[in-house]
């Protein structure tokens, strides 16, 4: 299982992350789809630990 709670990130002064939160489950396929910029790169290498970030709870 892999939870956020509350992650946010910045590039300077632009927010990429927003106090996102999301949870998901062991066999659980989660698609993340959004426009160019929208922060989908960002949130995978956030989750994968490769992105520091300004505030972050990530449990796995």
């Amino acid at each position: 299982m892999i939870t956020l709670k509350n992650v946010s990130k910045w590039y300077g002064h632009f927010q990429v992350l927003t106090d996102c939160s999301t949870e998901v489950k062991k066999g659980e396929v989660v698609v993340v789809c959004g426009p160019s910029g929208s922060g989908k790169s960002t949130l995978i290498k956030t989750v994968n630990g490769l992105e520091p970030v300004a505030k972050r709870r990530n449990y796995r």
